[in-house]
Order: structure tokens, then C-alpha cells, then sequence
């Protein structure tokens, strides 16, 4: 296994062991899974991108895969409130406001989608877009 794609994989492990272990919400608990998948799997693109790692074509379609993959499941980690639990950084705006929430959400599996995975400069070109419907949505939805 190459070592970036071997890095994507382990980290991915790490973040949802770590999560699961956390005396939460089973609801945070799959949101703060999911969401700390995302932002792993963008930091690797994004060091390829910047080129503080490697960029390697596997790893990267790799990454974009799993960020599809997670894109299409935000909707579902996040449909049901639960209570209110301390660890959270969901705000309660998401469910008031969930046709806006699911149009973000949405923004974000598109750009995902779009992304060039081909080269370092194609992705980094694709990272301003993700990282846009990122910050779209937790401006408005996260603590």
C-alpha cells in the first residue's frame, strides 16, 4: 500500500476509534464521526494540494471517494436532533432551518463531486470550492 493512501486509511481508523469512545450522544456521536472523516480527508487532499505531501493519484481519488461517500450521508448523521449534548458543536439552527442545512449539505457532496483529483494543481483548484461549501454551512450551523 502506498504510504499516503496507507495514511488515509489509518487516520480514518484513529478518528472514528477515538470518537466512539466518547461517553456522548449516540447522535453527536455519528455527526462528530462523520464530520472529523471530512476534515481528515480534506486535510490530505489539501497537503497534496499544497504540496506538504506527496500528491499520488490513488490516495487522492481515494479521498475524493470517501468525501462523496461522507457528503451522502450528512443528511441522514444529521436528521435526527437528539438531546442536547455538552460535546456538540451542531447547532439547534440546523433542524429550524433544515431545508437551508440539506441545500448546504447538498453544495457540498457537488463540489466533492467536481473535484480533479488528476494533479496537486487541479485539486488545489477544487479545495477552494469545498472548503467554501464547508465554511457555508458551518458559519450558520456550528458552534
Amino acid at each position: 500500500m502506498r504510504p499516503v493512501t496507507a495514511a488515509l486509511l489509518t487516520s480514518l481508523l484513529f478518528a472514528t476509534a477515538a470518537f466512539a469512545a466518547d461517553p456522548t450522544q449516540p447522535e453527536a456521536i455519528e455527526r462528530a464521526k462523520l464530520m472529523k472523516e471530512i476534515g481528515l480527508t480534506s486535510k490530505i487532499l489539501g497537503e497534496m494540494a499544497s504540496g506538504k505531501a506527496p500528491y499520488e493519484a490513488a490516495a487522492a481519488e481515494a479521498a475524493k471517494t470517501v468525501l462523496i461517500a461522507a457528503a451522502g450521508q450528512i443528511d441522514t448523521v444529521f436528521a435526527t436532533a437528539g438531546a442536547d449534548d455538552p460535546v456538540s458543536e451542531a447547532l439547534p439552527a440546523i433542524w429550524t432551518s433544515w431545508e437551508d442545512f440539506t441545500t448546504k449539505s447538498a453544495g457540498f457532496g457537488q463540489a466533492a463531486a467536481a473535484l480533479d483529483t488528476s494533479s496537486a494543481e487541479t485539486i488545489k483548484a477544487g479545495m477552494g470550492t469545498i472548503g467554501a461549501s464547508c465554511k457555508a454551512c458551518h458559519s450558520v450551523y456550528r458552534e
